[in-house]
């Protein structure tokens, strides 16, 4: 059972897993270093136990020990209770969500692995804003993608910005990191996948009129700049969504990534 630790100081060594959670740098290295990641919201805290993460602490107002007693029950750490204003101190932010939990990172399955039996997939390269990680998640495991690859500079989906925009979606979808970009791709090939290239240019095949095989993979490029030119011309098939002749009067001539994974992922699995 969870023991309830009253804290008021936000200097308090015990709570160092939750120190500055809005800044990037620090959390990156505290979390590598450490082999942690944050949770925010019960719903997540749950879909993260659910997941089999271990829990290391917790930390949230008291009114927020009830709702979670249920969880709580099952938990052997320490759930640190503080007002809200320390908790703002700790992490840098008003935590409207109520609960914040530090768990440990489990690990990651290699492609081999995820690809073993997958059917769809999404692959990611270069998309480094942790919001756009965890919406893409959050896509892939509503629409049926079985699982996803990870190059090596891709943001990390249990970022707490990525596992709170996901809805906790980062703990039900299988997902892999390539060791190496340059070569990642050969590896879905051993494996049989096709690969689809999403691309806005003109001379690419409308995504649902596309024939492809039973396995498919669908490479997702970085927000700005899109797919490299190796990875373009890697694919066996350079993609796009249509865009509306009265869209491109206004001058829309393609979405952002995740409206674009989107759309993309229902077409994938349809």
């Amino acid at each position: 059972m969870a023991r309830l630790v009253p804290v008021a100081d936000a200097a308090d060594p015990r709570l160092a897993d939750y120190v500055r959670l809005r800044d990037v740098n620090l959390r990156k290295s505290l979390e590598a270093e450490h082999g942690l990641f944050v949770a925010e919201g019960e719903k997540v805290i749950r879909r993260a136990v659910a997941a089999g993460h271990p829990v290391r602490s917790l930390l949230m107002a008291r009114r927020w020990a009830e709702p979670l007693a249920d969880l709580l029950d099952g938990v052997d750490a320490p759930v640190y209770i503080a007002d809200d204003a320390v908790l703002e101190s700790i992490t840098g932010f008003q935590v409207h969500r109520g609960a914040l939990a530090s768990l440990e990172r489990l690990p990651l399955p290699t492609v081999d692995d995820v690809l073993t039996g997958a059917r769809r997939i999404i692959v990611c390269e270069d998309i480094v804003d942790h919001t756009n990680i965890g919406a893409i998640f959050r896509c892939a495991a509503a629409l049926g993608v079985d699982a996803a690859v990870l190059a090596p500079r891709c943001a990390d989906p249990l970022y707490r910005r990525s596992v709170k925009v996901s809805m906790g979606a980062v703990f039900a979808l299988p997902y892999a990191r390539m060791a190496d970009w340059r070569n990642g791709l050969s590896v879905l090939r051993r494996h049989g996948f096709e690969l689809l290239a999403l691309t806005p240019a003109d001379g690419a095949t409308p995504i649902g009129e596309v024939k492809a095989g039973e396995r498919r993979a669908l490479l997702l490029g970085s927000e700005g700049d899109g797919l490299s030119s190796r990875w373009l011309h890697e694919a066996d098939h350079r993609v796009r969504i249509p865009m509306d002749e009265a869209a491109l009067a206004r001058g829309v001539d393609s979405l952002n990534v995740v409206a674009a994974a989107a759309i993309a992922c229902y077409e994938l699995t349809r």
